[in-house]
């Protein structure tokens, strides 16, 4: 499969359908599925990676755009994480997954990322830094349709409800500053993030 100059596909037509994509049709040349990490995957994967590579992917950028009502907010507390949206570039890794274990992770990532309806499931060309070729990646693009898309907030409004929103899987700050750390341990400094950082008041706020 030859991948379009626009530099993502999408499966499973106009509606993705991630529960009828065979995982062969996901590999890479060289027979492994990779999957494109930018937030939360990069320090919390959640299956076992062969190896992880230093990516660059053009067309989207890292963005506090999602809100969240079940892992870092509440239905009465939304929180917020990262979604890929639209336009520059993005700084993550590149996980590699040996293709006998594809049909485990994409069970296990489409109930992750996709259960929601906040994202779009794309394959996506992906530029290894450390071999300097492309892949295509498995990655979870923001879908503007969702109702929980919000990629117009303001620095500061994105920063304030980090501060006060918790999850059923902790501190919307701690998914901030995890993903921060672990972008800055991979030598990708991230300046729209660092900022949020700043603005964070400097104590979580009891409650």
């Amino acid at each position: 499969m030859t991948l379009p100059p626009a530099s993502a596909a999408l499966l499973g037509g106009s509606t993705p359908s991630p529960a009828t994509t065979s995982p062969a049709t996901l590999l890479d040349a060289d027979g492994r599925l990779y999957v494109f990490a930018y937030g939360s995957l990069i320090w919390k994967p959640g299956f076992a990676v062969a190896k992880e590579h230093p990516a660059l992917l053009r067309g989207f950028h890292r963005l506090f755009c999602v809100r969240s009502t079940r892992y870092r907010g509440t239905p009465e507390q939304p929180g917020l994480v990262l979604g890929l949206d639209r336009g520059g570039s993005c700084r993550g890794m590149a996980l590699a997954v040996p293709g006998d274990s594809a049909a485990a992770v994409l069970d296990y990532l489409t109930e992750r990322e996709m259960s929601g309806g906040s994202y779009r499931q794309l394959l996506l060309r992906v530029r290894l830094l450390d071999e300097e070729r492309d892949v295509r990646a498995l990655g979870y693009v923001v879908d503007r349709r969702s109702a929980s898309y919000c990629g117009a907030l303001e620095p500061e409004e994105v920063a304030q409800t980090i501060a006060r929103s918790r999850g059923g899987m902790g501190p919307n700050r701690e998914y901030l500053l995890n993903t921060l750390a672990q972008l800055r341990a991979c030598g990708v400094r991230d300046a729209g993030l660092e900022r949020l950082a700043r603005l964070l008041p400097a104590v979580e706020p009891e409650g």
